[in-house]
């Protein structure tokens, strides 16, 4: 029995040494209190718990190391240790719709755009108003009033967004071998229709080639123009007239886009567009990485080149068409909301504060573990010796998901200094006039479902070139008429207007 008595006692002092060892790193305001496992921070006790951060992404082989390592950290700053719940893209709606409305814990979720208008409407995210005050002290001091004003609804913030590129503008992307090969200026191209000479040398003496492609899957050839000139209020059901007045508009009706349509109208018949497009998944960066692509409309950023070079494995060219915008549906794309399924949400909210200050933390979750997923390169980061981006057991690159991504490594192919140009950028950006507007389409829901299957009829045929404009254009606004379209743009400027007289606003 003493035998037994000194073991235990022998135990206890190299438990009791571990732990005065990890405390070196906590404040003086953190005490671990041993035998009841809960520490106090400041004023409060906190007992043992589980973070769950529900996120989609691919498959990575290593994540459960990497949340091992994650809460090494956040065991000695929270106590909890945390759990990463990983969904595949494709099922992220139905599993989530499941999670929020039964009683599965779920301390943070990712969300947006209309998922997250849905979900402040189910009360199925928490108001994080008070939460920020008492726990989220460095989100407040990380992001600027103004984006945190554009997560709101009905005066309350429901979500707090990853720190990214909060702005857009839009740009052309070109294989650099072929433009040297014709001795074409790319420099010269200041429109869109300044693209046709370039196209069409391509088209003529690369047979093989595809001269445009789409920058998505389901993004026609037009979607990232449409994003980064108009304020789409969320759906681009009704937008703003211009970025600096409050007057809802009809996209589809304006002279902007039908002029847009006539120039993708004009490059599909010019065979510039593939035949398909309409239909094909294959975007841009499929076709210029088989080499048988050469450009692409596409979102832009600073960074978005060295990333789609990567991305390609090819050398391009990059022109800037059109000054940088910020919008609500910008800020409010990505975001981590607490739901109303978690058990401490105080807790939830210190976690998320850690992300948005916590530099070990956050590569963590953007990159890995130093050593195994990475390693250092000057002021970068690159594979380790043997580690490329098929073998890797964590090469999930979503760090635009997470907290602030401002505090994580750029890789070795982008620029070192690329998170102070992001901040920048998004400074100085134009901003909307209806910056922290969010609307909320429950009261004309049923109009919205006839209205979504009209635009799967004609959007992605006019958007690629496919339709004619000149006819059916004007059978797609008709269609949208008779669907309700105005009684939505009406719900719309209505709800535009109430929060522009609340928040004193102008602009019409």
């Amino acid at each position: 029995m003493r035998n037994r008595v000194n073991i235990m006692l022998l135990i206890m002092t190299l438990l009791s040494m571990i732990l005065a060892g990890c405390s070196k790193e906590s404040t003086k305001s953190t005490v671990v209190e041993g035998d009841k496992g809960t520490i106090k921070a400041g004023d409060e006790k906190l007992p043992p718990y589980e973070v769950k951060l529900v996120f989609y992404g691919p498959a990575q082989k290593d994540l459960e190391l990497v949340e091992k390592e994650m809460s090494q950290i956040t065991l000695k700053k929270i106590n909890a240790t945390v759990k990463l719940e990983r969904i595949e893209p494709a099922a992220w709606d139905q599993q989530t719709i499941l999670m929020l409305t039964g009683n599965e814990q779920v301390d943070l979720i990712v969300t947006g755009g209309t998922e997250f208008s849905r979900q402040v409407a189910q009360k199925q995210l928490l108001p994080l108003d008070d939460l920020l005050k008492s726990q989220g002290q460095d989100i407040l001091k990380a992001l600027q009033p103004e984006i945190l004003e554009a997560t709101k609804v009905d005066g309350k913030i429901y979500a707090i967004p990853s720190i990214r590129d909060f702005a857009s503008n839009t740009n052309v992307m070109m294989r650099k071998d072929l433009l040297e090969k014709y001795q074409l200026d790319a420099s010269k191209v200041k429109t869109f229709d300044d693209l046709d000479p370039i196209l069409e040398t391509i088209r003529k003496n690369e047979p093989t080639i595809t001269p445009l492609g789409k920058p998505g899957a389901s993004a026609p050839i037009l979607n990232r123009i449409l994003e980064s000139s108009w304020d789409i209020l969320g759906d681009n059901i009704g937008v703003l007239n211009s970025l600096d007045d409050l007057k809802v508009v009809n996209l589809f009706e304006t002279p902007e886009y039908a002029k847009l349509l006539k120039t993708v109208r004009r490059w599909y018949e010019a065979g510039y567009i593939s035949k398909d497009a309409s239909t094909s998944k294959e975007t841009a960066v499929d076709l210029i990485k088989a080499n048988v692509g050469f450009g692409v409309i596409q979102k832009g950023k600073p960074g978005a080149l060295a990333q789609t070079e990567t991305r390609t494995n090819t050398k391009l060219e990059l022109v800037n068409i059109g000054k940088q915008v910020t919008s609500t549906t910008n800020i409010t794309a990505i975001m981590l909301g607490i739901p109303a399924n978690s058990k401490d949400p105080k807790r939830a909210m210190m976690f998320l504060n850690l992300l948005n200050s916590d530099r070990d933390l956050i590569n963590l979750i953007d990159w890995g573990i130093e050593g195994k997923h990475y390693v250092k390169v000057g002021k970068s980061i690159d594979f380790p010796p043997g580690v490329n981006a098929t073998n890797s057991g964590y090469n999930m690159r979503q760090g635009w998901m997470f907290g602030n991504q401002l505090l994580s490594h750029t890789w070795i192919t982008d620029n070192p200094d690329l998170w102070n140009e992001m901040d920048q950028y998004n400074r100085e950006s134009k901003k909307s006039a209806a910056l922290g507007f969010s609307y909320n389409p429950s009261p004309v829901k049923t109009e919205l479902a006839a209205i979504t299957n009209v635009v799967r009829q004609y959007q992605s045929g006019l958007e690629n070139g496919a339709l004619d404009p000149e006819v059916n254009l004007p059978k797609f606004n008709a269609a949208l008429h008779a669907a309700g379209i105005d009684k939505v743009i009406a719900e719309k400027q209505k709800q535009l207007d109430e929060w522009a007289a609340k928040n004193k606003k102008s602009g019409r």
